[in-house]
């Protein structure tokens, strides 16, 4: 019996490198990879040439798919390189991790704990790191850790190798010590372990550690594995792929009793779990995904195994590829990049490297001469090459065969039966509703939003804002597989699904505005079960509504819906019908909801007016718009009604022609009287104004009435109302505010005559002719007449 522990970093060149190299020294009967054994049943896709990484295994609660892990592999993942070796030589590949049915069952119990005792629960909703139990390999999997001296209750087992060899970047001496060596295989793997055994020994965290628990539980299970291969086959040659961390607990010759591995997992918990493989991408790879086994630098890692495992490899060719490739970038965003440049950056990158004292030109080294040669000292085009090069934009995929589930497979065939291929990095599409596909794009965007899949975002731009034109930001990002397993118990496909998460949601939801703009959600995403579940909701909380707030704010999104419904070629008619009957209840409610109103409430009642008034001028109804005429006129007159209602209602009734200047003057004298209450009088202006000058610009008689009632207030009265009248007026534009300043400084001056005003023709020539030339005319005389 002879078993090979291989201790890698996940996702290190080197580390895979080294794996492939010992596997074809050392060939074993079987290979065991650190990982959840569900993916067992999967685990022969890795082989098939449509597999194309990265990809991660996801495995998921099924009752709670919102409780996952993912399992990222990229074509320089040690674990990668070990499972397509073996499958391409029919040598047996399995995981020997602790299951997946015990890790979330285990983890339920931990949250249902801390709930029970009041403590912070940690986040269940996460799709990645924070919630991978697979990748929790120990503190040697967090490289992006601080490396200053930590706390006996913790430790870095990278940072503290990397400062007892005097480096003060964990990450930089990982790659020299490891990533970069060129010594066998098994010297490497042999200095891993006794590295991390003499790290292991010195962590002084006590046993009942949370962390410290879990990875002992974890190891246990993974040398439980062991023992049951190993007796199957005392004779196999084993090969264990797992983290560097886990490396000096999986050696058979140091090997706890049985006993106490098995107090450790037995009478696990366990719940139903599923594996699929999914698509990932290299930008989650890094640590800005938040991956907990991420690499800062997928790109450059990818060249860097690619150049280690040529034959022969020239490390100056290393160097010289790497800046060809930063040129081309550069060219490809319209900056210089000389053939000279590149020669000359690598010279410098290889003289660093030698300067700071490392074994070979690293990408900090590159980085560097790029920015000094390439870039001419600036950062800022490094920055383009970094985001496309040294993380990269790729995105893996998967076989057909692959298991999905049903909603995921509906998505696949409609993505591309309409050409609408996923990609990592973020596009911009453009779609005309008029056309046929377009349309058929726009509503399978609008369904997955429903389903609160972000694969798209609207966005506002492109080359119009008619009612014909969608524009969209698609993404395609990798926890989306999980949110489609979990939108899959709404149904098989995305239509059906879409329909019973927005039927769901109306039947939870007593928010009438939100029922309104789930109609339009429906509508958009054509969904006519939808829609009926939804306006079934909102016709039966409208009936039971008093809060007439709430009726107003539902008409404005109902009446767009309405409006530009027969953009899409959908049939609005009951929501017509919905919309009017709400509007009649609104209209009925609303003079004995304006009455006694605070401040508060009567500034919520404008906001809903004013939303209602959009809707209903969307509409052009004859009798819905004499109903609201009859609500409006029943709340501007009266004086028991909210000054700031009564002041929008009027200047609504004034700009429809319902009510002329002469009346509205009258009501505002009034309402600005010394006898009516000051803060209710500016309140009624503030209403009345809303934000737009022009009342006061072209109608003197109305300035009047203002001018009158602030010279009419005592100083004390003055003092408690200024701020609301400059934060009525401050809404006006600074051009509207001098204007009716210089408007008041003339009232009760006397009259300017037309002759007042001099014209200076010898000034005004140059832009006279101007004007002439641009109209037609071919000569201005000095009178300025054509």
């Amino acid at each position: 019996m002879t078993v090979d522990v291989y201790g890698v970093r996940h996702h290190g060149p080197g580390s895979a490198r080294a794996v492939l190299e010992a596997l074809t020294q050392h060939p074993p009967d079987l290979v065991l990879i650190e990982g959840c054994p569900e993916l067992d049943a999967i685990v022969d896709l890795l082989g098939e040439a449509d597999m194309v990484p990265p990809v991660a295994g996801l495995v998921y609660a099924v009752d709670e798919p919102r409780q996952a892990t993912f399992y990222p592999l990229a074509r320089f993942s040690p674990e990668w390189v070990a499972a397509r070796w073996a499958l391409s030589r029919g040598v047996p590949v399995r995981f020997l991790d602790l299951p997946a049915t015990h890790a979330f069952a285990l983890a339920a119990q931990e949250r249902e704990a801390r709930a029970g005792t009041g403590a912070a629960a940690e986040p269940d909703d996460l799709p990645d790191a924070a919630a991978d139990v697979s990748e929790a390999d120990g503190p040697e999997e967090s490289p992006e850790e601080s490396t200053a001296p930590l706390p006996p209750e913790r430790l870095d087992p990278i940072g503290t190798l990397a400062a007892t060899a005097g480096y003060d970047d964990a990450e930089r001496w990982w790659e020299d010590a490891v990533e970069q060596r060129h010594d066998s295989p098994a010297e490497r793997f042999a200095a891993i372990r006794d590295a991390m055994a003499a790290v292991r020994e010195a962590d002084r965290r006590p046993a009942d550690d949370p962390d410290v628990h879990a990875n002992a539980r974890r190891e246990a299970w993974m040398r439980k594995v062991l023992r049951a291969e190993i007796k199957s086959a005392p004779e196999a040659r084993i090969a264990v792929v797992c983290g560097a961390w886990h490396a000096p607990a999986l050696v058979p010759d140091d090997f706890p009793p049985v006993s106490r591995d098995r107090e450790l997992v037995t009478r696990l918990p366990r719940t139903k779990v599923a594996a699929a493989w999914t698509p990932w991408t290299a930008g989650r790879l890094s640590y800005a995904s938040g991956y907990g086994a991420g690499v800062g630098a997928p790109g450059w890692y990818q060249h860097l195994f690619d150049h280690m495992t040529q034959p022969d490899p020239d490390p100056r060719d290393l160097a010289t590829s790497w800046l060809v490739r930063v040129a081309r970038t550069l060219r490809e965003e319209r900056l210089d990049a000389s053939t000279a440049s590149i020669v000359e950056a690598a010279r410098l990158a290889e003289t660093l490297a030698t300067v700071r004292g490392r074994p070979s030109v690293g990408l900090s080294e590159l980085d560097d001469a790029a920015q000094t040669v390439l870039c001419e000292g600036s950062r800022l085009p490094l920055d383009l090459v970094h985001e496309r090069l040294v993380v990269g934009q790729e995105l893996g995929s998967v076989p057909e065969s692959a298991p999905v589930v049903p909603l995921a497979a509906d998505l696949a065939r409609q993505q591309r039966s309409l050409r609408l291929k996923p990609s990592a990095s973020a596009q911009q599409l453009e779609l005309d509703l008029r056309l046929e596909r377009p349309l058929a794009r726009s509503v399978l965007l609008h369904r997955l939003s429903l389903l609160g899949i972000g694969w798209g975002e609207p966005t506002e731009g492109g080359r119009t804002t008619g009612t014909f034109k969608e524009t969209w930001t698609l993404e395609w990002r990798p926890e989306l597989a999980v949110d489609l397993v979990e939108a899959s118990v709404w149904g098989t496909t995305v239509a059906v699904a879409a329909a019973a998460r927005a039927a769901d949601r109306a039947a939870r939801s007593a928010d009438l505005t939100e029922l309104a703009t789930l109609v339009s959600a429906c509508l958009t995403a054509d969904l006519p079960d939808g829609v009926d579940a939804v306006l079934d909701a909102l016709d039966a909380r409208a009936a039971v509504q008093h809060d007439v707030p709430a009726l107003l704010s539902t008409v404005e999104p109902l009446a767009r819906t309405c409006r530009y419904g027969d953009v899409r070629g959908v049939d609005t008619d009951r929501v017509r019908a919905v919309l009017a009957a709400t509007a009649v209840r609104a209209c009925v409610g609303l003079p004995m909801a304006c009455a006694s109103l605070d401040e508060d409430a009567a500034d919520e009642m404008v906001t809903a007016i004013a939303a209602a008034h959009r809707g209903l001028s969307l509409l052009a109804d004859a009798e819905l718009d004499a109903a609201w005429v009859s609500a409006l006129e029943s709340v501007s007159a009266p004086d028991h009604v909210a000054g700031a209602v009564a002041g929008r209602a009027t200047r609504i009734l004034l700009d429809a022609g319902h009510l002329d200047t002469g009346a509205a003057a009258h009501r505002m004298g009034r309402r600005l009287s010394l006898t009516a209450s000051a803060p209710q009088a500016a309140s009624w202006l503030a209403g009345f104004l809303a934000g737009d000058a022009v009342l006061l610009v072209h109608d003197p008689v109305l300035l009047g009435l203002v001018d009158d009632w602030v010279r009419g207030l005592d100083e004390t009265a003055f003092e408690d109302l200024l701020p609301l009248v400059r934060r009525t007026f401050s809404q006006f534009s600074r051009a509207e505010r001098r204007t009716i300043g210089e408007q008041v400084a003339g009232i009760g001056g006397p009259e300017r005559r037309p002759d007042d005003h001099v014209l200076d023709l010898a000034r005004a020539m140059p832009a006279l002719r101007t004007v002439a030339r641009l109209v037609g005319w071919k000569e201005v005389d000095h009178d300025g007449a054509a």
